[in-house]
């Protein structure tokens, strides 16, 4: 019998299936590409820059200006004190948004039309979290702005901005994964955004922010000091100022292997699960 079978007449023979071959090349084209569609909600979301920017500056204001003289008997330094705080702050909780983002994705049925798509599938998560990080990039240039326009000057230099910059979203690119998480682990965005504000308040407030930790009673001391923000904070203050970096900076390198080591291989599970 031959191995090659002709079809019966008037038989219709189905047509094969190529499904094309997902490369390492050919999937960071795509997470590429779902990132420019991560940036592109900007166009469609205006407000949602608005909240990135515009609470960031009023934190700034409100914090330089109503509590300066009080905290330190002198607003000029109780601003160089804070902006880093600020900048941290505002980003830790923009993080939030990313698994709000994800969450309301999935609830609207997004990621399904991804999968029915030739695309990578890790791509939609992928391009999600860049998206977001270019956000976060945003709210950080526009509090260092409004600083600089009310008198802070960090002696660090241009290098010593950028090295800033690098140290808040590379801790940023670790907490996604953490929100990335919830938001897959979670039912409903209310439920991911309650959470998150949850943990970031005692994070984020329990920190070296805005007060000193050496002012703080012993129990939030204790606490502020092994707190991950307060390493992330303190790292940029010395950056900032052109300081010596000292053990701070090694705890949030510490901090981000530790955060992405475990929350990435679980939010890539959740991925999987919801997908």
């Amino acid at each position: 019998m031959s191995a090659v079978e002709t079809a019966e007449p008037g038989e219709r023979t189905a047509a094969p299936v190529v499904t094309p071959r997902i490369t390492p090349l050919s999937a960071a084209q795509h997470g590429a590409l779902l990132t420019w569609r991560s940036l592109l909600k900007i166009k469609r979301n205006p407000e949602e820059i608005l909240g990135l920017t515009f609470m960031p500056l009023m934190f700034v204001a409100l914090f330089v200006f109503v509590f300066g003289e009080a905290m330190m008997g002198d607003w000029q330094a109780y601003r160089d004190l804070i902006t880093p705080g600020i900048i941290a702050q505002s980003v830790i909780f923009a993080t939030i948004g990313t698994g709000v983002a994800l969450n309301t994705d999935i609830e609207k049925g997004i990621f399904d039309r991804f999968r029915s798509l030739p695309v990578a599938r890790s791509a939609p998560l992928i391009g999600a979290i860049l998206g977001d990080l270019v956000r976060y990039l945003l709210t950080v240039i526009m509090v260092l702005l409004v600083a600089v326009a009310i008198g802070y000057r960090p002696e660090g230099g241009v290098i010593g901005v950028v090295a800033a910059i690098a140290v808040v979203m590379s801790f940023a690119f670790a907490l996604c994964w953490l929100s990335a998480f919830m938001g897959l682990l979670l039912r409903t965005p209310m439920a991911v955004n309650i959470f998150g504000s949850v943990w970031m308040f005692p994070l984020t407030f329990g920190s070296s922010a805005f007060v000193p930790t050496d002012r703080m009673p012993g129990f939030m001391q204790t606490f502020a000091e092994v707190n991950p923000v307060t390493h992330v904070i303190d790292a940029m203050r010395e950056l900032l100022a052109g300081e010596a970096v000292g053990d701070s900076l090694l705890w949030v390198l510490v901090w981000i292997v530790v955060i992405s080591a475990v929350f990435f291989p679980l939010a890539t599970r959740a991925y999987r699960r919801r997908t």
